[in-house]
C-alpha cells in the first residue's frame, strides 16, 4: 500500500474491547482526509495512534515512507489540534502559538518572525497579548492551529475540533479550515462524526463503523454511490428497503422487487442474478413528488401513495409519503408553490439512475 501517510493492518483494543480492527488505509500528501463514523467507532484511537499518544497492537504507521510506530509522540512530524484546544490558560496568545518554538530551543529572533507569520495567516494579530479566557470559541481553535503548524509538522491532526461551537461558527471555522489548508499546503487528518463537516471540507473520507472501515471515497462517491448499508444510512439521509433482483444487468438496466412496495428500474454498473438478495436505497431528494398524476418515460419509477406527514425545515420541505407497505421520505425545495398535506393523494416518480442497489451479506 503506498500513501505519504499510511496506517498498516493496524488494530487495537482496550480491556479486551477491539477499538481498531485490522484497518488499512492510506493518506495522500496535501490532502484533506476524514474520518467519519459514530462515537465509538474507533476514529479517534486511530488519529491518536497516528500521533504517537497509543501504541497499537499489531500493524504499522508509515510516514513519508518511514515507520513510525514505535517513535514517541515528540519525534514524529506531526501535531494535533484538540476537542478542548487544550491551550495554556497563563500564556497569551502570542506565548501559546511560540510554546514549540521555544520548546526546540529556536531564537528570539526567528520566534518573532514566525509567531508574526502566524497571527497573520490565522487573522489574530489584534488578539496577540489576550489569554484564552478572553477570546470566543473560534479564536481560540485558531490559536490552537497556529500553535500546531508553526513547527511545520507534516500532518496536522485534528480531533473534532469543531464540536465544541454553535453551528454558524462551525461553518465559518469550516471555511477558516479550508482556507488555512489552501495556504499552508499540508496533509490535514480530520476526525468528527458530522457527516457535513466532513463532505464540505474532505477530498476523500473513511467511514468507520465498529472499528472497520467500511469504505473510502470522495464524498459524491459516498453519497451516490455507498457500498453498505451503513454508509447509505450515516452519510446523508436515505430510504433504504430491502429486495430481490427479478432481472440482472442487460446493458446495466436491472429490474429489483421492493419489499412491500413493488417493482422498480435501476441502473447498476455491477453483475447481479435473478434471486438475489439486495439493498434498496434511494436519497429523499431524487424523489420527485406530485399532488397529480404525471406522465413519465417507460423506464422511469412511478409510484402512487398518500402523504402520511408534511414537516417545513425552512428553505425545504420533507415529506413521509405511503406507498404500499412502505414509507418513503421525500425532501423538495420551499418555493411556495405547492404545499402538500397529510392525507394528500401523491404521485412520486425515480429515474433508474437514482435506485442505488447495495449487496446485503445478511440475506
Amino acid at each position: 500500500m503506498s500513501g505519504f501517510l499510511v496506517f498498516d493492518r493496524v488494530s487495537k483494543s482496550f480491556g479486551g474491547q477491539r477499538a481498531v480492527d485490522d484497518v488499512s488505509l492510506a493518506v495522500a500528501q496535501g490532502e484533506v482526509f476524514s474520518l467519519l463514523g459514530p462515537s465509538g467507532c474507533g476514529k479517534t484511537t486511530l488519529l491518536r495512534m497516528a500521533a504517537g499518544f497509543e501504541m497499537p497492537d499489531s500493524g504499522r504507521i508509515l510516514l513519508n515512507g518511514q515507520d513510525i510506530t514505535s517513535l514517541p509522540p515528540e519525534k514524529r512530524p506531526v501535531n494535533t489540534v484538540f476537542q478542548n484546544y487544550a491551550l495554556f490558560p497563563h500564556l497569551s496568545v502570542w506565548e501559546n502559538i511560540a510554546f514549540g518554538l521555544r520548546v526546540a530551543g529556536r531564537n528570539r529572533t526567528e520566534i518573532t518572525a514566525e509567531v508574526e507569520k502566524m497571527l497573520a495567516l490565522t487573522q489574530l494579530a489584534e488578539h496577540a497579548r489576550k489569554r484564552p479566557s478572553q477570546l470566543s470559541g473560534g479564536q481560540k481553535q485558531r490559536v490552537a492551529i497556529a500553535r500546531a503548524l508553526i513547527n511545520k509538522p507534516q500532518v496536522l491532526l485534528l480531533d473534532e475540533p469543531l464540536a465544541a461551537l454553535d453551528l454558524k461558527l462551525r461553518q465559518h471555522m469550516l471555511s477558516e479550515l479550508h482556507r488555512l489548508h489552501e495556504e499552508v499546503g499540508i496533509t490535514f487528518v480530520f476526525v468528527t462524526h458530522d457527516q457535513g463537516e466532513a463532505m464540505r471540507l474532505s477530498d476523500r473520507i473513511g467511514v468507520m463503523n465498529a472499528g472497520h472501515i467500511e469504505q473510502i471515497g470522495s464524498p459524491m462517491d459516498l453519497y451516490d454511490r455507498p457500498d453498505t448499508r451503513f454508509v447509505a444510512s450515516f452519510v446523508g439521509d436515505a430510504t433504504i428497503l430491502p429486495g430481490m433482483i427479478e432481472c440482472g444487468s442487460v446493458n446495466r438496466a436491472v429490474t429489483v422487487k421492493v419489499e412491500g412496495l413493488q417493482t422498480l428500474n435501476a441502473v447498476s454498473e455491477e453483475t447481479w442474478t435473478p434471486a438475489q438478495s439486495v439493498l434498496v436505497s434511494v436519497r429523499p431528494e431524487r424523489i420527485a413528488l406530485s399532488l397529480s398524476p404525471q406522465i413519465a418515460s417507460a423506464s422511469t419509477n412511478v409510484l402512487q401513495g398518500r402523504i402520511e406527514d408534511v414537516a417545513f425545515t425552512g428553505g425545504s420541505l420533507q415529506a413521509t409519503v405511503k406507498v404500499r407497505m412502505q414509507s418513503l421520505t421525500v425532501m423538495m425545495i420551499h418555493t411556495g408553490s405547492m404545499m402538500p398535506k397529510a392525507d394528500d393523494p401523491a404521485w412520486l416518480t425515480v429515474r433508474p439512475e437514482d435506485v442505488r442497489l447495495i449487496r446485503d451479506p445478511s440475506r
